[in-house]
């Protein structure tokens, strides 16, 4: 395996550092000769540990018009990403222990991230009985995440089975909360003034809180783990903070589009805008970002959702929900947490990468940048100013919704195990 020297990068609050990396490992740090390592320059350039999504859909096997594990891998390595997590709403769904396995040797032929699988809560997402939680957790895939994103687990004793059997084994249940009978399938927009302006069904913030409330109070009873998928509003930041001031073993995440993008976007009809929780308000957006700095909500997640350009195309209410967030996760984060100052590069690092992969139990990412750490490695620019290009997308889709914004910082290399997997914006294969 090829040596490389990473030079002088400024490694989280460290100061200008060089990396050697030789056999997938971090074997220096400090100042390296670079002997017959070859040299990355990272003069100006800030160096984190890979980054992990525990949030992707990566539509193989069953919709390869809208994304393949191959390209999703080549969106995430472009985004600096080590690791993704494939959620399970695929067909056929991710409900079996050789379905689990598919995913995972498929991420594995494709060598530029790990893939990790999501198994189903619930058979066919079905949410009327348990899927094979203990034999996805046994077989090689090793799963230990489990949801039915894209739907609610919203019969509550079917949940707390679920909280139940996961324990057993270390897992965790990801949560998709949307009450069904507050938010039906129809909803498409946050209810409320603009909602009603352009007659689009509304989807309250309550319908999140209250499975949000619920689920954490089954965590508490089970002694179990849950996780909060995408969380929207400021209600449910409110829930979690109550929560983790208890002891109760909740995580939660937040997507990129929440983070920036606001419901007035809705105002055109563009189907582009159109995702499942929908955008909020700017006043959920201040506490969620709140929230991110604080550590209420631990993580960073894309929610990466693809789609066909004729799933999308659509009038509004009958689009398809969704949008790309591989590759812009990294600078939304820098353009309006790190570079407003709400966040350190060290505590979006924890963000975007260590705490994420704790939550996953994925025990070769999220590590130190130090010597006899696994290689896994993103570099970026901090300060470019990048005007994104849909065109420009390694995904097979085109649902992009930061397409003609400029954002701050572009990520120039990443490294799996020591092998480029981007370099000066390229993606290896």
């Amino acid at each position: 395996m090829t040596s490389y020297l990473i030079q002088g990068a400024d490694l989280l609050g460290t100061g200008r550092q060089d990396l050697l990396v030789k056999d997938g490992v971090i074997a220096e740090v400090g100042k390296v000769t670079a002997g017959d390592a070859t040299v990355i320059d990272a003069d100006g350039l800030v160096a984190l540990p890979g980054l992990v999504d525990l949030h992707t859909h990566l539509r193989e096997p069953g919709r390869e018009d809208a994304e393949t594990v191959a390209t999703g891998s080549a969106a995430a390595a472009a985004g600096g990403f080590t690791a993704i997590l494939a959620m399970a709403n695929t067909n056929p769904v991710t409900d079996t222990a050789e379905a689990a396995e598919r995913v995972l040797d498929l991420g594995r032929a494709c060598g530029l991230v790990d893939v990790q699988p999501v198994g189903a809560v619930s058979k066919g997402l079905a949410g009327a009985e348990l899927a094979e939680l203990g034999l996805m957790a046994r077989s090689r895939a090793a799963v230990r995440v489990f949801s039915d994103d894209g739907k609610c687990v919203h019969d509550a004793r079917l949940m707390r089975r679920a909280l139940e059997y996961v324990k057993t084994f270390g897992g965790v249940v990801s949560q998709h909360a949307q009450e069904p009978r507050l938010a039906d399938s129809g909803a498409c927009c946050h209810e409320g003034e603009l909602s009603g302006r352009l007659g689009l069904p509304g989807w309250p913030g309550v319908a999140e809180e209250v499975i949000v409330a619920r689920d954490v109070m089954l965590a508490r009873h089970t002694g179990s783990r849950v996780h909060i998928a995408h969380v929207s509003t400021a209600g449910s930041v409110e829930v979690l903070r109550w929560a983790k001031s208890q002891g109760i073993a909740v995580t939660a995440e937040v997507t990129p589009h929440h983070l920036m993008l606001d419901t007035e976007l809705l105002s055109g009809y563009d189907p582009t805008y159109k995702v499942n929780p929908p955008l909020r308000p700017t006043e959920d957006i201040a506490e969620l970002r709140k929230a991110l700095a604080d550590g209420t909500i631990d993580a960073v997640a894309t929610d990466h959702a693809p789609h066909a350009r004729h799933d999308k195309e659509h009038a509004f209410a009958e689009a398809a929900f969704g949008m790309l967030g591989l590759e812009q996760a990294l600078q939304v984060v820098n353009t309006v947490m790190v570079q407003t100052g709400l966040m350190t590069w060290e505590q979006a690092a924890a963000a975007m990468s260590t705490t994420p992969a704790r939550i996953a139990g994925l025990t070769g990412h999220g590590r130190p940048l130090a010597a006899g750490e696994p290689a896994n490695i993103t570099l970026i620019d901090p300060t470019a100013k990048v005007e994104v290009d849909r065109a420009d997308s390694h995904s097979l889709s085109r649902n992009n919704p930061w397409h003609a914004m400029t954002l701050t910082g572009r990520v120039q290399s990443t490294l799996l195990r020591g092998r480029p997997t981007l370099l000066d914006q390229e993606v290896h294969v």
